[in-house]
């Protein structure tokens, strides 16, 4: 990267970005992490510390069954690193290898199979020793139903896999999440493994509409709360929760009971993805964090919206994002397209009306926040024609043109630039507050 150009995270690599020579770029990165060794090690570190509990192989004495729950694919988590380490661990505490399941936690996206279930296990040694299933969220059999929370009533139904299991672990990744403050711990498990009918709960348009229900906040956010009900009513589950950097690698992890665990993990990570600015700015530059996060469309909402409090009101926002699988689901590309006849009132009127939202029509719900607060301009290169109509935002086929438009249009050269999308979350404020717990 040169003071000239700069890399927006793309797909499996990277575009290179040539900036008009009128630009001032403000470059939004993370700080570097500390220096770490070899991502076992980062692995053992954290589960001979475990926080809130004891260590995994006391926790497995007396349990002939666990389940692990795994993040999908849209999630780089390093699973190849600490699945054969956890198993082999049950494996020798009495665990057999027939008794223990690896779940993977899709909540209302589609299964991972054949290659991709490769890619993302990671280890051949785990797909030949354990089970290793999806989860189906509209399944109605595989779910066990453990009544509604106390606070907003939102149905609790959970994979039985997961709930009838002696030991409950999982596993994922903690990084800003645009609903529910931060990602991994509680998160896997509800909506990871939940029944569709909590997923939608979740999504329906009271819970998105709350203002507390946004990245890196977890104070009175209504996702995060119900989240942590929802453990409570299960009882005793654990958790491994993983940090990578921009390359991907691992560099820190915590093991322990899944609420402290978890924010023990968020704790540590809040200094290197909430970035304070100072400002705003009428041009912003992103991407959608590149692969897995960026091949559909659905996901490339999160990148948009992760800027927005730096995005002046009226601004420009420029995202980048491969797509190479398309809009995502027939859900979701019904949403999109009601929004794109109805208009953003209209379509948020119809889901007001709604007791639990209709799948996959709650990222469209939050597509509504990046068109209100400004113009939104796509790039890719995975979305035909008809595809890009379901938008609802405008396109360019130049990154570069769309920066230089914008420059002019605002009559300000100053250019916020955020290479590596919704995974830095920039603030307009100047420091950092405590952290909300």
């Amino acid at each position: 990267m040169s003071e000239s150009s700069v890399q927006l995270l793309f797909g499996r690599a990277s575009i290179d970005v040539k900036l008009p020579s009128s630009a001032q770029p403000f470059i939004i990165q993370k700080p570097a992490f500390p220096k770490v060794g070899a991502a076992s090690s980062v692995f053992n570190v954290a589960m001979n510390a475990p926080v809130g509990s004891d260590s995994l192989d006391v926790l497995c004495q007396g349990c002939n069954t666990a389940c692990i729950l795994i993040c999908d694919i849209t999630r780089p988590v390093p699973n190849h690193v600490f699945l054969r380490p956890m198993i082999e661990t049950m494996m020798r505490s009495g665990i057999a290898a027939e008794n223990i399941t690896v779940l993977i936690a899709t909540g209302l996206h589609r299964p991972n199979e054949g290659e991709e279930l490769a890619e993302l296990v990671g280890d051949d040694w785990v797909l030949q020793t354990v089970k290793v299933v999806n989860h189906f969220a509209e399944n109605d059999d595989d779910h066990i139903d453990l009544g509604v929370t106390s606070t907003r009533a939102t149905p609790v139904r959970l994979d039985k896999r997961f709930v009838q299991a002696d030991l409950r672990i999982a596993t994922g990744l903690v990084e800003p999440h645009f609903m529910a403050g931060y990602s991994g711990g509680r998160k896997v498990i509800a909506p990871g493994v939940a029944h569709h009918e909590t997923i939608r709960t979740f999504h329906s348009a009271r819970f998105m509409a709350d203002p507390a229900a946004t990245q890196c906040n977890l104070n009175h956010n209504p996702l995060h709360e119900e989240q942590l009900e929802i453990v409570k009513m299960l009882g005793d589950v654990y958790a491994l929760n993983t940090i990578i950097d921009e390359d991907r690698n691992l560099v820190h992890a915590t093991f322990g009971e899944v609420i402290a665990s978890h924010l023990s993990a968020v704790d540590f990570v809040r200094s290197y993805t909430e970035i304070p600015v100072g400002r705003k700015f009428k041009t912003v530059v992103t991407s959608s964090a590149g692969y897995p996060l960026d091949q559909t469309y659905y996901q490339t909402v999160k990148g948009m919206v992760t800027p927005l409090d730096i995005l002046e009101p009226g601004g420009t926002l420029i995202i980048a994002s491969e797509c190479a699988q398309g809009m995502g689901s027939e859900h979701y590309k019904e949403a999109q397209a009601r929004l794109v006849s109805m208009g953003p009132d209209a379509f948020l009127d119809t889901l007001l009306e709604k007791q639990l939202a209709d799948v996959d029509e709650w990222q469209t719900q939050m597509q509504l926040k990046p068109m209100k607060k400004g113009s939104v301009y796509l790039y890719t290169t995975g979305l035909s024609d008809e595809e890009y109509k379901l938008t609802g935002v405008q396109r360019t086929d130049n990154v570069e043109q769309a920066i230089a438009d914008s420059i002019v249009l605002h009559n300000d050269p100053h250019v916020a630039i955020i290479p590596e999308g919704p995974y830095v979350v920039p603030m307009s404020r100047a420091q950092l507050t405590a952290a909300n717990n």
